[in-house]
């Protein structure tokens, strides 16, 4: 039977595309795009020309939904994808922290709440990895996705200038603690959720 008479899906099995095309994918490339706008972004803050850091962070927000869209619809998910997309996330997001927060628009409480959390998943990460030996694949849970939301509103509310404004100062200090409370509600959530699993293992490991 000749390659034409097959299937699709076969002759894509049959014949894969280079490892090159699979990697750089549009999804990828998107993603790409927004981690080549930080440095763009972080320029515009410093220079305090907040609106167009708005625009730019918009973008980047815009950017970081379709990667994922496309990546479902088309089944084009990589390994290279699941790692580069949080990485972009929360470059994108501390970045832009570490910046307002320099400048005064953001309490230094709200990152280090930001951080703590993130070394905690980072260092638990690690230590499950260890302890079993398996790459364990992270899900994002709702409290996290909520986390990442208001982290994210944050931000464009500092640069909309909430901070400075004597009308929205109430609804600003409501947003950072809300937001502060869902940061230590997903990173107790992850915690648990690594606790579960080790526990799930336990005599596999020490048998």
């Amino acid at each position: 039977m000749s390659s034409s008479a097959l299937p699709d899906r076969e002759r894509a099995q049959a014949h894969p595309a280079p490892l090159s095309n699979r990697l750089l994918n549009l999804p990828n490339f998107l993603t790409l795009c927004r981690i080549a706008a930080i440095p763009f972004l972080i320029a515009l803050m410093d220079k305090r020309r907040y609106g167009s850091a708005l625009v730019l962070f918009g973008a980047a927000a815009i950017t970081d939904g379709l990667d994922g869209s496309l990546a479902r619809w088309g089944g084009s998910r990589t390994e290279l994808g699941a790692f580069l997309d949080p990485f972009a996330d929360k470059l994108l997001l501390i970045s832009s922290f570490v910046v307002l927060t320099v400048q005064g628009l953001i309490p230094a409480w709200i990152l280090g709440a930001l951080a703590v959390r993130d070394v905690v998943v980072v260092f638990g990460y690690l230590l499950l990895l260890f302890l079993t030996g398996d790459r364990i694949p992270v899900r994002p849970t709702y409290a996290g996705k909520l986390c990442t939301f208001l982290a994210l509103s944050c931000i464009v509310a500092a640069l909309l200038g909430w901070p400075l404004m004597e009308s929205r100062k109430f609804i600003w200090h409501v947003l950072l603690y809300v937001t502060v409370a869902m940061v230590a509600i997903s990173g107790l959530q992850y915690v648990y959720r690594g606790l579960t699993l080790l526990n799930s293992r336990e005599p596999q490991m020490f048998s």
